[in-house]
């Protein structure tokens, strides 16, 4: 393996420490969650953190992007972090503002009106990550992976300990020690806003701890170079727009299309969820993402760039399949960390799967137009993707419900991802190894389905079996790819 790719394994891994250990932390919540909350009670905190990624894109508008592009030019690099930090917080605090002003009616509007303080939670948590999400940026480009990785992981290590101390602490104490001191911040009236409230103070001290990397800086405010950025950002505005709503928009939906005696805030909470299982998925992708971005654009005039390219698409490709069987193959284990009133949409999980796989390629594929400044393409690629998503939703949940969201996501991103490679092939061809590609997706298919055939009684059995499997997809990757050699 090359040294810019052992390289951008040993930052992915580094990014992964921080992703997945925070990640497998914050999950152990989801198990707390669905046992401390029914159903529907829990489909309030999966919808209200849906809209928090479209604010969140809302908010940042591309400008994480626009830092890696042109902060890349280490004599204006001030200038340009100091331009978008200030952007960001009169955007951040405009919308806390506005928030404040039309609070009542938004509430309103969302079903909220008993619990408006839910919504300026919920936008307070938003303006923060957006503001700090330039930070953590400049630590990415700078190689600060650890410094990164610790900080991330401190946020959730809070975030954790705050949920067990208001959900499972203090009610505990209000039965056994009324009189405790540790009640005094609390009220039990509050519920499920505590998840809420418990991310926000989170994101506060999260906040303090990076301001030495926020004004370690010489600030100097550029207002045409802030507009160049903007220009550049602004298409990966409404690319992020459209992609949450692939992403997201079927959590919105499911509240207002799932007929009423069906329960649709139950059945929100059920697929909330079990998306929660294909959380291995997700983790890799984003670690993936944190350490790509700023490589491609790092390695982007070496003279075998896309070959680069191609290389850790292929490896992406691989790992995530070993995610999709080890999930898959172990389900029957993994299903334990939701309650078993959730266990109805398993069905979904391994169409999420793939869905998210899917996305981590479409992801690769589409490097091709930030690095030629043809951000344009990424807002068209995701508009078209949330049209599909738009359709395929309105015409699949009154019939499925959230197994017709299901397979909307995973046709959304397929389609994205084939229309992003051949866009790609024109404007910037990558020697991608496509037939590759599809012989280990079909590969891993095929291994997934005659698990299922072969399936024993014995659940000893099962894992046994599967087991066999997953090793055999291991030593027929190991074989043809010669990973004794990549080692080296």
């Amino acid at each position: 393996m090359s040294s810019p790719l052992k390289k951008l394994a040993g930052q992915t891994a580094v990014y992964g420490l921080s992703s997945i250990l925070g990640r497998l932390l914050n999950y152990l919540l989801v198990p707390l969650y669905t046992r401390l909350f029914a159903p529907e009670i829990y489909g309030i905190v999966t919808e209200l953190y849906a809209y928090v990624t479209f604010l969140l894109i809302l908010l940042t508008y591309g400008m994480e992007t626009g830092f890696f592009r042109f902060a890349q030019d280490k004599n204006i690099f001030d200038k340009v972090y100091s331009s978008i930090l200030v952007s960001l917080s009169l955007t951040s605090t405009l919308f806390i503002a506005l928030l404040i002003i039309f609070l009542k009616p938004i509430a309103i509007a969302l079903d909220y009106q008993a619990n408006s303080e839910y919504i300026l939670w919920i936008g307070l948590i938003v303006a923060l990550d957006a503001f700090i999400s330039i930070p953590f940026a400049k630590l990415r480009l700078q190689n600060k992976a650890w410094k990164f990785a610790v900080l991330k992981l401190f946020n959730i290590g809070i975030t954790i300990g705050l949920n067990l101390y208001f959900l499972v602490l203090c009610p505990k104490l209000a039965v056994t020690n009324p009189d405790s001191f540790l009640l005094s911040v609390y009220s039990p009236a509050i519920g499920v806003g505590y998840v809420f409230m418990s991310n926000l103070i989170a994101n506060i001290i999260t906040l303090l701890m990076l301001l030495p990397e926020i004004f370690n800086v010489k600030f100097c405010f550029e207002k045409s170079l802030l507009k160049k950025i903007i220009i550049y950002s602004l298409p990966l505005l409404i690319a992020g727009l459209a992609g949450m709503i692939n992403e997201t928009l079927d959590r919105v939906l499911l509240k207002h299309l799932v007929p009423d005696n069906l329960n649709p805030m139950e059945q929100l909470g059920i697929y909330g969820a079990n998306y929660k299982l294909a959380i291995l998925m997700t983790l890799f992708i984003q670690m993936f993402r944190y350490a790509a971005e700023p490589f491609f654009f790092n390695n982007k005039n070496e003279s075998n760039a896309r070959e680069l390219y191609a290389k850790a698409t292929k490896y992406f490709i691989i790992c995530g399949l070993l995610i999709f069987l080890g999930v898959m193959f172990y389900i029957d284990f993994i299903k334990y960390f939701i309650d078993v009133d959730y266990h109805e949409g398993l069905k979904v999980v391994p169409i999420l799967l793939l869905a998210n796989l899917f996305l981590g390629i479409f992801f690769n594929f589409s490097i091709w137009y930030k690095l030629n400044d043809m951000t344009k393409y990424g807002a068209y690629l995701a508009i078209f993707g949330a049209i599909i998503t738009i359709v395929l939703n309105l015409i699949l949940i009154p019939i499925y419900g959230y197994v017709g969201s299901a397979w909307a996501t995973l046709i959304c991103y397929v389609s994205m991802t084939l229309l992003s490679f051949y866009w790609g092939q024109k404007y910037y061809k990558v020697p991608y190894n496509i037939l590759n590609a599809v012989f280990y997706i079909l590969f891993a298919l095929s291994l997934y389905f005659l698990s299922i055939y072969i399936r024993p009684d014995s659940q000893n059995l099962v894992y046994v079996v599967n087991s066999g499997l997953f090793v055999v997809f291991i030593a027929v990757f190991s074989i043809k790819e010669k990973v004794w050699l990549l080692l080296k």
